[in-house]
Parts: structure tokens; C-alpha cells; sequence
């Protein structure tokens, strides 16, 4: 597996947030954490970028426990607040970012100009970010975490905010990684983007409590609903 979370618990102050979370993202597999607001799903993608550590556990990408600064190099992360600079352009905030990891000249602008065309913010590319909607300055902070063609793709709510034809394009593009050999782990609460996975995750108040792929989930409910998992786990 090139993602594996092995008995991770987390806790601020004396709030526990994640409780002995283990499971594993295999090469090429677009993985989903599903689960309602505060339920942990961005302090678990915290860890697993190395921006937070565990209490307890560890977490192993590719052979090598995180945090470690040439794996971290390998990843894109997205994470859910914008992470891009207001007083720039949209396409000179790509060039920034994509200049960090090493792209240069004519390589480096076109795939500033190909991520552009990609969250659909061509027209809008020489435009200071400050005058940018919130949607938009979403849809570029996730240009900027594929700018530099990432083994493995690390987004928090990644199409929050955005429009129906635009998710699909994204959703398309995710899937188009995937096959090229990109490994996703996104977080999301929307039930019909983890039906586009190939496995998930579904986190309730700090548990993993339940992980498979889309039909082994809905095989354990009766009305072959994955909300109804959520129900389950909050009367248990």
C-alpha cells in the first residue's frame, strides 16, 4: 500500500479528535474519508501531510514515516482554506507555486495555462486574486496543488463551492490521474463524489466506522444508503 495510517489518535488539549484510525491507500486508487463537519476528516489529511503529528501511531507513505521532507515533495495538498496569495495574479500565483518544485520557462507556463483551463479560470488568469469570488480562489487552489504533477494528491473538500459542469470536469480529471497512477485521498460529505472512488473511509466523531468500496458499504445497510451507515454509528 503507499498510504498506510496505522492506529493513529489525536487529541487537542484533552479532546480527542481521532481515535486508533488504521487504514490504507494502495497505488493508483482514488480514496474518499466521507463524514459530516467535524467528524476529523481534515485533521486526519493534517497528519498525513505532516503539517500536525500523532499522539499515537504512525503513518507510512511509500515505505517512509511522515514527516518526511522528500515524500512531502511528492505530494499535492489542497487543503480546505484557500491557500493562495491575494495580491498576485491567479496565473503568477501557479508560476510561484510550480517554480517551488523545480518547472521552469516554457514547461512551467504552459502547465500554469493547462491548470487554468482546467478549473475554468482562463479568462480570469492576469486578474488579482483579492478580486477573485470565493469559488474561484477554491478552484485555483486546486490548479496549484497539481501544478507540479504529484505521485500522490492530498485535497480537503475540494469542490466546495463549485459548480455542477465544473465538479464533473474536475471529477473527470481526478479520474484520469488515478489511471495515469496517481494516488487521491479526499475528504468529502458529499455522498454522490465518494461513488466516484474506488474505496472510502467513513469517519463519525473520530471512529473509522466502516471502510470498503462503495458496494461492500451499502451492502451492510438495509435501504442501500451510505447515510444510513451515519445513523447506525450516532444510535450505537
Amino acid at each position: 500500500m503507499l498510504i498506510e495510517i496505522n492506529k493513529v489518535t489525536k487529541r487537542f488539549s484533552k479532546k480527542l479528535v481521532l481515535d486508533q484510525i488504521t487504514l490504507s491507500v494502495g497505488e493508483g486508487e482514488i480514496f474518499c474519508l466521507l463524514g459530516p463537519s467535524g467528524a476529523g476528516k481534515t485533521t486526519l489529511i493534517r497528519l498525513v501531510t505532516g503539517a500536525i503529528a500523532a499522539d499515537e501511531g504512525e503513518i507510512i507513505i511509500d515505505g517512509r514515516k511522515i514527516p518526511d521532507m522528500d515524500i512531502i515533495k511528492r505530494v499535492g495538498f489542497m487543503p480546505q482554506n484557500d491557500a493562495v496569495y491575494n495580491d498576485i495574479s491567479g496565473k503568477d500565483n501557479l508560476i510561484f507555486f510550480g517554480g517551488l518544485f523545480g518547472l521552469k520557462g516554457k514547461e512551467l507556463n504552459k502547465r500554469a495555462d493547462d491548470m487554468l483551463e482546467l478549473v475554468g479560470l482562463s479568462e480570469d488568469a492576469k486578474k488579482l486574486v483579492m478580486n477573485y469570488s470565493g469559488g474561484m480562489k477554491k478552484r485555483l487552489s486546486l490548479a496549484a496543488s497539481l501544478m507540479h504533477n504529484p505521485k500522490i494528491l492530498v485535497l480537503d473538500e475540494p469542490t466546495v463551492g463549485i459548480d455542477p459542469v465544473l465538479r464533473k470536469a474536475i471529477w473527470d480529471e481526478f479520474d484520469r490521474l488515478r489511471k495515469d497512477g496517481t494516488t487521491i485521498l479526499v475528504t468529502t460529505h458529499v455522498m454522490d463524489e465518494a461513488e466516484k472512488c474506488v474505496r472510502a473511509g467513513l469517519i463519525y466523531n473520530g471512529h473509522l466506522i466502516a471502510c470498503g468500496t462503495i458496494k461492500e458499504l451499502l451492502a451492510k445497510t438495509e435501504n442501500g444508503s451510505i447515510e444510513e451507515l451515519f445513523f447506525m454509528a450516532k444510535e450505537a
